[in-house]
Protein backbone atom coordinates (compact mmCIF):
# COMPACT_ATOMS: atom_id res chain seq x y z
CA UNK A 1 0.00 0.00 0.00
CA UNK A 2 1.54 3.77 -1.18
CA UNK A 3 0.68 6.30 1.59
CA UNK A 4 1.63 9.58 1.73
CA UNK A 5 2.18 11.45 5.32
CA UNK A 6 1.30 15.10 6.02
CA UNK A 7 4.21 17.01 8.01
CA UNK A 8 1.60 17.16 10.69
CA UNK A 9 0.77 13.83 10.77
CA UNK A 10 4.39 13.16 10.67
CA UNK A 11 5.28 15.57 13.65
CA UNK A 12 2.54 14.26 15.65
CA UNK A 13 4.04 10.79 15.90
CA UNK A 14 7.50 11.82 16.32
CA UNK A 15 5.97 13.96 19.28
CA UNK A 16 3.82 10.52 20.24
CA UNK A 17 7.32 8.48 20.05
CA UNK A 18 9.17 11.20 22.62
CA UNK A 19 6.69 10.93 25.09
CA UNK A 20 6.66 7.16 25.43
CA UNK A 21 10.76 7.70 25.49
CA UNK A 22 9.96 10.29 28.05
CA UNK A 23 8.05 7.90 29.91
CA UNK A 24 10.50 4.74 30.13
CA UNK A 25 13.34 7.07 31.05
CA UNK A 26 11.04 9.06 34.04
CA UNK A 27 9.96 5.48 35.29
CA UNK A 28 12.39 5.52 38.30
CA UNK A 29 11.58 9.17 39.11
CA UNK A 30 7.60 8.81 39.16
CA UNK A 31 7.95 5.67 41.28
CA UNK A 32 9.96 6.66 43.87
CA UNK A 33 8.11 9.62 44.65
CA UNK A 34 5.33 7.22 44.83
CA UNK A 35 6.56 5.11 46.95
CA UNK A 36 7.96 8.02 49.32
CA UNK A 37 4.46 9.26 49.90
CA UNK A 38 4.30 6.04 51.79
CA UNK A 39 6.84 7.48 54.00
CA UNK A 40 5.59 10.85 54.36
CA UNK A 41 2.64 9.40 55.49
CA UNK A 42 3.94 7.55 58.42
CA UNK A 43 5.30 10.84 59.64
CA UNK A 44 1.93 12.13 60.22
CA UNK A 45 1.11 9.09 62.05
CA UNK A 46 1.60 9.11 66.43
CA UNK A 47 4.67 7.73 67.70
CA UNK A 48 3.32 4.43 69.06
CA UNK A 49 1.94 4.05 65.82
CA UNK A 50 5.26 3.93 64.51
CA UNK A 51 6.21 2.17 66.53
CA UNK A 52 3.95 -0.53 65.96
CA UNK A 53 4.97 -0.45 61.90
CA UNK A 54 8.98 -0.64 62.78
CA UNK A 55 8.04 -3.64 64.46
CA UNK A 56 6.36 -5.22 61.02
CA UNK A 57 9.04 -3.93 58.93
CA UNK A 58 6.84 -1.51 56.99
CA UNK A 59 10.01 0.79 56.29
CA UNK A 60 12.18 -1.62 55.17
CA UNK A 61 9.31 -2.89 52.98
CA UNK A 62 9.71 0.36 51.45
CA UNK A 63 13.13 0.25 50.93
CA UNK A 64 12.47 -3.18 49.46
CA UNK A 65 10.30 -1.63 46.69
CA UNK A 66 12.89 1.23 45.74
CA UNK A 67 15.52 -1.55 44.90
CA UNK A 68 13.17 -3.51 42.82
CA UNK A 69 11.93 -0.05 41.48
CA UNK A 70 15.33 1.04 40.44
CA UNK A 71 16.07 -2.48 39.05
CA UNK A 72 13.23 -2.48 36.26
CA UNK A 73 14.47 1.11 35.55
CA UNK A 74 17.96 -0.41 34.38
CA UNK A 75 15.83 -2.89 32.87
CA UNK A 76 13.48 -0.02 30.95
CA UNK A 77 16.45 1.77 29.93
CA UNK A 78 17.84 -1.01 28.38
CA UNK A 79 14.61 -0.99 25.94
CA UNK A 80 15.14 2.68 25.16
CA UNK A 81 18.79 2.86 25.10
CA UNK A 82 18.92 3.56 21.54
CA UNK A 83 15.39 4.58 20.43
CA UNK A 84 17.07 5.85 16.72
CA UNK A 85 16.90 2.11 15.94
CA UNK A 86 13.03 2.90 15.25
CA UNK A 87 13.33 5.50 12.23
CA UNK A 88 13.24 8.09 14.67
CA UNK A 89 15.60 11.15 14.32
CA UNK A 90 15.83 12.01 18.18
CA UNK A 91 18.08 14.59 20.20
CA UNK A 92 19.13 13.00 23.08
CA UNK A 93 17.40 14.36 25.50
CA UNK A 94 18.20 15.23 29.17
CA UNK A 95 18.28 12.14 31.44
CA UNK A 96 15.01 12.42 33.75
CA UNK A 97 16.89 11.28 36.40
CA UNK A 98 18.61 14.75 36.79
CA UNK A 99 15.60 16.10 37.76
CA UNK A 100 15.12 14.64 41.22
CA UNK A 101 11.82 13.54 42.69
CA UNK A 102 12.74 15.14 46.31
CA UNK A 103 12.92 11.45 47.19
CA UNK A 104 16.04 10.46 49.29
CA UNK A 105 16.14 7.10 47.35
CA UNK A 106 16.49 8.04 43.63
CA UNK A 107 20.08 7.84 42.42
CA UNK A 108 21.85 8.35 38.58
CA UNK A 109 22.57 5.18 36.90
CA UNK A 110 23.83 4.81 33.38
CA UNK A 111 22.24 3.47 30.07
CA UNK A 112 22.83 0.14 28.14
CA UNK A 113 23.21 -0.05 25.30
CA UNK A 114 21.78 -1.31 22.29
CA UNK A 115 22.36 -0.79 18.87
CA UNK A 116 20.58 -2.43 16.01
CA UNK A 117 17.09 -3.10 15.01
CA UNK A 118 15.36 -5.39 12.67
CA UNK A 119 11.45 -4.74 12.51
CA UNK A 120 9.82 -3.41 9.74
CA UNK A 121 8.35 -0.18 9.23
CA UNK A 122 5.34 0.61 6.46
CA UNK A 123 5.66 4.54 7.92
CA UNK A 124 8.15 6.98 6.58
CA UNK A 125 9.98 8.25 9.69
CA UNK A 126 13.35 9.40 8.31
CA UNK A 127 12.59 12.83 7.44
CA UNK A 128 14.34 16.14 7.29
CA UNK A 129 13.22 18.63 9.31
CA UNK A 130 13.99 20.25 12.06
CA UNK A 131 13.39 18.11 15.27
CA UNK A 132 14.57 21.06 17.63
CA UNK A 133 10.69 22.03 18.92
CA UNK A 134 10.23 18.11 19.29
CA UNK A 135 13.45 17.59 21.50
CA UNK A 136 12.68 20.42 23.76
CA UNK A 137 9.01 19.06 24.25
CA UNK A 138 10.74 15.92 25.24
CA UNK A 139 13.14 17.63 27.78
CA UNK A 140 9.75 18.78 29.74
CA UNK A 141 7.28 16.00 29.00
CA UNK A 142 6.11 15.12 32.33
CA UNK A 143 4.43 11.44 31.81
CA UNK A 144 0.53 11.25 32.85
CA UNK A 145 -0.47 8.64 35.18
CA UNK A 146 -1.81 7.72 32.10
CA UNK A 147 1.72 6.78 30.17
CA UNK A 148 2.85 5.59 33.38
CA UNK A 149 -0.03 2.76 33.58
CA UNK A 150 0.99 1.59 30.33
CA UNK A 151 4.29 1.23 31.32
CA UNK A 152 3.53 -0.50 34.28
CA UNK A 153 0.79 -3.21 32.27
CA UNK A 154 4.40 -3.50 29.52
CA UNK A 155 6.14 -4.65 32.64
CA UNK A 156 3.33 -7.12 33.01
CA UNK A 157 2.76 -8.26 29.54
CA UNK A 158 6.34 -9.48 29.61
CA UNK A 159 5.26 -11.88 32.60
CA UNK A 160 2.67 -13.27 29.76
CA UNK A 161 4.44 -13.57 27.68
CA UNK A 162 7.91 -14.41 28.12
CA UNK A 163 8.53 -15.99 31.64
CA UNK A 164 7.79 -19.28 33.23
CA UNK A 165 5.48 -18.03 35.86
CA UNK A 166 3.27 -16.55 32.78
CA UNK A 167 2.96 -19.86 31.61
CA UNK A 168 -0.13 -21.48 32.81
CA UNK A 169 -2.28 -17.94 31.73
CA UNK A 170 -0.65 -17.86 28.31
CA UNK A 171 -0.76 -21.09 27.54
CA UNK A 172 -4.63 -20.96 28.47
CA UNK A 173 -5.00 -18.79 25.45
CA UNK A 174 -2.24 -19.34 22.98
CA UNK A 175 -2.50 -23.57 23.13
CA UNK A 176 -5.87 -23.84 21.94
CA UNK A 177 -4.98 -21.36 19.18
CA UNK A 178 -2.23 -23.05 17.90
CA UNK A 179 -4.06 -26.63 18.21
CA UNK A 180 -6.52 -25.04 15.90
CA UNK A 181 -4.29 -23.62 13.12
CA UNK A 182 -2.39 -27.03 13.20
CA UNK A 183 -5.74 -29.04 13.00
CA UNK A 184 -6.54 -26.95 10.00
CA UNK A 185 -3.44 -27.61 8.12
CA UNK A 186 -3.30 -31.29 9.25
CA UNK A 187 -2.42 -32.57 5.93
CA UNK A 188 1.08 -30.49 6.74
CA UNK A 189 2.11 -32.62 9.80
CA UNK A 190 5.82 -31.79 10.26
CA UNK A 191 7.63 -28.19 10.35
CA UNK A 192 9.11 -28.89 7.24
CA UNK A 193 5.82 -28.63 5.42
CA UNK A 194 4.29 -25.45 6.58
CA UNK A 195 7.08 -23.35 5.79
CA UNK A 196 5.15 -21.47 2.22
CA UNK A 197 1.78 -21.54 5.10
CA UNK A 198 1.38 -17.93 5.77
CA UNK A 199 -0.21 -16.75 9.62
CA UNK A 200 -0.72 -13.18 10.59
CA UNK A 201 -1.17 -11.95 14.32
CA UNK A 202 -2.78 -8.64 14.49
CA UNK A 203 -2.51 -6.70 18.19
CA UNK A 204 1.16 -9.27 18.71
CA UNK A 205 1.66 -7.55 21.53
CA UNK A 206 5.28 -8.73 22.93
CA UNK A 207 5.26 -11.40 20.27
CA UNK A 208 4.87 -14.81 22.07
CA UNK A 209 2.19 -16.21 20.02
CA UNK A 210 4.05 -14.95 16.68
CA UNK A 211 7.36 -16.61 17.62
CA UNK A 212 4.88 -19.61 18.78
CA UNK A 213 3.73 -20.38 15.51
CA UNK A 214 6.81 -19.50 14.10
CA UNK A 215 8.59 -22.34 16.12
CA UNK A 216 5.75 -24.59 14.45
CA UNK A 217 7.13 -24.38 11.68
CA UNK A 218 4.74 -21.21 9.93
CA UNK A 219 5.67 -18.15 8.19
CA UNK A 220 4.43 -15.96 10.63
CA UNK A 221 4.03 -11.85 10.93
CA UNK A 222 3.43 -10.48 14.09
CA UNK A 223 1.58 -7.04 13.51
CA UNK A 224 1.99 -4.34 16.39
CA UNK A 225 0.53 -0.75 16.76
CA UNK A 226 1.97 0.07 20.26
CA UNK A 227 5.31 2.02 20.69
CA UNK A 228 5.22 0.37 24.58
CA UNK A 229 5.17 -2.65 23.02
CA UNK A 230 7.59 -2.31 19.81
CA UNK A 231 10.45 -0.97 22.08
CA UNK A 232 10.18 -4.10 24.52
CA UNK A 233 9.37 -6.56 22.13
CA UNK A 234 12.43 -5.13 19.97
CA UNK A 235 15.04 -6.19 23.24
CA UNK A 236 13.39 -9.10 24.51
CA UNK A 237 13.40 -10.57 20.41
CA UNK A 238 16.63 -9.05 19.26
CA UNK A 239 19.00 -8.18 22.39
CA UNK A 240 18.62 -11.41 24.29
CA UNK A 241 21.45 -14.03 24.56
CA UNK A 242 20.71 -16.22 27.44
CA UNK A 243 17.28 -17.51 28.58
CA UNK A 244 17.01 -15.81 32.07
CA UNK A 245 18.78 -12.64 31.24
CA UNK A 246 16.63 -10.11 32.80
CA UNK A 247 14.91 -9.94 36.43
CA UNK A 248 12.18 -7.59 36.58
CA UNK A 249 9.85 -6.82 40.02
CA UNK A 250 6.26 -6.53 38.04
CA UNK A 251 3.77 -6.24 41.00
CA UNK A 252 5.99 -4.03 43.39
CA UNK A 253 3.62 -0.62 42.08
CA UNK A 254 0.49 -1.26 44.42
CA UNK A 255 0.19 -2.71 48.38
CA UNK A 256 -3.58 -3.34 47.75
CA UNK A 257 -4.33 -7.10 47.96
CA UNK A 258 -1.33 -8.41 48.64
CA UNK A 259 -1.90 -11.84 51.10
CA UNK A 260 2.20 -11.71 51.66
CA UNK A 261 5.33 -9.66 51.12
CA UNK A 262 6.99 -11.95 48.78
CA UNK A 263 3.82 -11.26 46.28
CA UNK A 264 4.84 -7.94 45.61
CA UNK A 265 8.66 -8.50 45.71
CA UNK A 266 8.95 -11.56 44.17
CA UNK A 267 11.28 -11.10 41.01
CA UNK A 268 10.76 -12.88 37.55
CA UNK A 269 12.99 -13.52 35.03
CA UNK A 270 12.78 -13.30 31.45
CA UNK A 271 12.39 -14.86 28.80
CA UNK A 272 12.12 -18.23 30.04
CA UNK A 273 12.98 -19.50 26.29
CA UNK A 274 15.86 -18.44 23.84
CA UNK A 275 13.93 -16.03 21.23
CA UNK A 276 16.85 -16.70 18.74
CA UNK A 277 17.01 -20.12 18.89
CA UNK A 278 14.34 -20.62 15.97
CA UNK A 279 14.94 -23.46 14.29
CA UNK A 280 16.85 -22.48 10.97
CA UNK A 281 15.32 -21.40 8.01
CA UNK A 282 11.84 -19.99 10.40
CA UNK A 283 10.17 -17.23 8.93
CA UNK A 284 9.00 -15.09 11.50
CA UNK A 285 9.09 -11.03 11.38
CA UNK A 286 7.14 -7.92 13.13
CA UNK A 287 5.92 -5.43 11.37
CA UNK A 288 4.94 -1.75 13.22
CA UNK A 289 1.81 0.15 12.50
CA UNK A 290 -1.77 0.52 12.42
CA UNK A 291 -3.60 -3.17 11.35
CA UNK A 292 -6.04 -0.87 9.23
CA UNK A 293 -3.83 0.77 7.45
CA UNK A 294 -1.19 -1.75 6.71
CA UNK A 295 -3.34 -4.63 5.43
CA UNK A 296 -6.36 -2.58 5.08
CA UNK A 297 -6.04 -0.69 2.28
CA UNK A 298 -6.84 -1.42 -2.19
CA UNK A 299 -3.65 -2.93 -3.61
CA UNK A 300 -1.94 -0.11 -5.76
CA UNK A 301 0.55 -0.58 -8.74
CA UNK A 302 4.06 -0.57 -7.46
CA UNK A 303 3.28 -1.69 -3.69
CA UNK A 304 5.82 -3.78 -2.04
CA UNK A 305 3.64 -6.36 -0.73
CA UNK A 306 -0.34 -6.63 -1.84
CA UNK A 307 -2.42 -8.36 0.72
CA UNK A 308 -5.48 -9.70 -0.35
CA UNK A 309 -5.89 -13.29 -0.27
CA UNK A 310 -1.93 -13.79 0.61
CA UNK A 311 -2.59 -15.47 4.08
CA UNK A 312 -3.50 -18.14 5.13
CA UNK A 313 -4.27 -17.99 8.72
CA UNK A 314 -4.67 -14.65 10.94
CA UNK A 315 -4.40 -15.66 14.55
CA UNK A 316 -6.21 -12.63 16.54
CA UNK A 317 -5.49 -13.09 20.68
CA UNK A 318 -7.14 -10.33 23.00
CA UNK A 319 -7.10 -7.84 19.20
CA UNK A 320 -10.99 -7.26 17.80
CA UNK A 321 -11.89 -5.28 20.37
CA UNK A 322 -9.00 -2.72 19.42
CA UNK A 323 -11.73 -1.89 16.91
CA UNK A 324 -13.28 1.66 16.68
CA UNK A 325 -15.24 -0.18 13.54
CA UNK A 326 -15.27 -3.80 13.89
CA UNK A 327 -17.53 -4.14 10.25
CA UNK A 328 -13.80 -2.83 8.78
CA UNK A 329 -11.82 -5.07 10.80
CA UNK A 330 -13.75 -8.16 10.31
CA UNK A 331 -13.96 -7.29 6.48
CA UNK A 332 -10.31 -6.78 6.37
CA UNK A 333 -9.82 -9.84 7.76
CA UNK A 334 -11.46 -11.72 5.43
CA UNK A 335 -10.09 -10.08 2.25
CA UNK A 336 -6.42 -10.66 2.95
CA UNK A 337 -7.28 -14.28 3.72
CA UNK A 338 -7.04 -17.12 1.00
CA UNK A 339 -9.63 -19.00 -0.13
CA UNK A 340 -10.52 -21.50 2.09
CA UNK A 341 -8.01 -19.69 4.49
CA UNK A 342 -8.65 -19.80 8.59
CA UNK A 343 -9.14 -16.88 11.21
CA UNK A 344 -8.82 -18.58 14.81
CA UNK A 345 -10.14 -15.61 17.30
CA UNK A 346 -10.25 -15.94 21.18
CA UNK A 347 -10.72 -12.78 23.31
CA UNK A 348 -13.19 -10.90 24.93
CA UNK A 349 -15.15 -7.57 23.83
CA UNK A 350 -13.87 -4.93 26.23
CA UNK A 351 -14.57 -2.27 23.55
CA UNK A 352 -11.15 0.06 23.80
CA UNK A 353 -12.77 2.93 22.61
CA UNK A 354 -15.76 2.46 24.33
CA UNK A 355 -16.54 6.36 26.16
CA UNK A 356 -13.11 7.58 24.69
CA UNK A 357 -12.49 11.13 25.30
CA UNK A 358 -11.12 11.64 22.03
CA UNK A 359 -14.21 11.49 19.84
CA UNK A 360 -13.38 8.88 18.32
CA UNK A 361 -15.83 6.37 16.77
CA UNK A 362 -16.38 3.44 18.16
CA UNK A 363 -19.23 0.64 17.00
CA UNK A 364 -19.91 -1.73 19.84
CA UNK A 365 -21.24 -4.99 19.26
CA UNK A 366 -22.72 -7.86 21.80
CA UNK A 367 -21.05 -11.45 20.85
CA UNK A 368 -23.84 -12.82 19.22
CA UNK A 369 -24.13 -9.92 16.97
CA UNK A 370 -20.11 -9.99 16.28
CA UNK A 371 -20.66 -13.98 15.19
CA UNK A 372 -23.87 -12.56 13.06
CA UNK A 373 -21.67 -9.83 11.48
CA UNK A 374 -18.73 -12.48 10.97
CA UNK A 375 -21.55 -14.57 8.61
CA UNK A 376 -22.40 -12.05 6.97
CA UNK A 377 -19.32 -10.69 5.38
CA UNK A 378 -18.62 -14.56 4.70
CA UNK A 379 -17.34 -16.86 7.45
CA UNK A 380 -18.21 -20.09 8.51
CA UNK A 381 -17.98 -20.12 12.38
CA UNK A 382 -17.15 -23.73 13.54
CA UNK A 383 -16.01 -24.99 16.79
CA UNK A 384 -17.31 -22.00 19.06
CA UNK A 385 -16.60 -22.31 22.96
CA UNK A 386 -16.14 -20.33 25.84
CA UNK A 387 -12.59 -20.35 27.74
CA UNK A 388 -11.96 -18.50 31.18
CA UNK A 389 -8.33 -16.82 31.09
CA UNK A 390 -6.95 -14.43 33.08
CA UNK A 391 -4.83 -11.61 31.44
CA UNK A 392 -1.48 -9.97 33.18
CA UNK A 393 -2.80 -11.16 36.20
CA UNK A 394 -0.54 -11.76 39.81
CA UNK A 395 -1.46 -15.33 40.42
CA UNK A 396 -0.10 -14.31 44.17
CA UNK A 397 -3.08 -11.96 44.51
CA UNK A 398 -5.87 -11.98 46.65
CA UNK A 399 -7.91 -10.27 43.87
CA UNK A 400 -7.88 -11.66 40.21
CA UNK A 401 -10.49 -10.53 36.72
CA UNK A 402 -11.47 -13.34 34.75
CA UNK A 403 -12.50 -13.18 31.10
CA UNK A 404 -14.68 -15.27 29.75
CA UNK A 405 -13.16 -15.21 26.15
CA UNK A 406 -14.91 -16.47 22.96
CA UNK A 407 -12.99 -18.79 21.03
CA UNK A 408 -13.98 -20.19 17.29
CA UNK A 409 -12.59 -20.82 14.37
CA UNK A 410 -13.54 -19.37 10.79
CA UNK A 411 -12.97 -20.58 7.43
CA UNK A 412 -13.10 -18.17 4.28
CA UNK A 413 -16.42 -18.91 2.26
Amino acid sequence: MSQTFSDAEIEEEQKHFSNVIATFQQYAQYSLAANNRRRKDIYTLPQGDKDLLDVLGYRQKLQEVDKAILANAEFLKLIVANPEIFGHDLDSPKDADEEKAGCGTLHEHSHGDVHSHSHSHPHPHNHSHDHSNASQHQRKYKPTDFDMDKLRSTLKQFVRDWSQEGKDERETCYMPMKDALVAHFSDKPSPELRKNIRVLVPGAGLGRLAYDVANLGFACQGNEFSHYMLLASYLILNRTDTIGQYTIYPYVHSFSNLPDRDAMLHPVKIPDVLPSALPAGSNFSLVAGDFEEIYGAEYEEGDVEPQAGQWDAVLTCFFIDTAKNIVNYLRIIHRILAPGGVWINMGPLLWHFENNATNDPSIELDLEEVKILARKIGFVISDERMIDTTYTSNSRSMLGYVYKTAFWTATKA
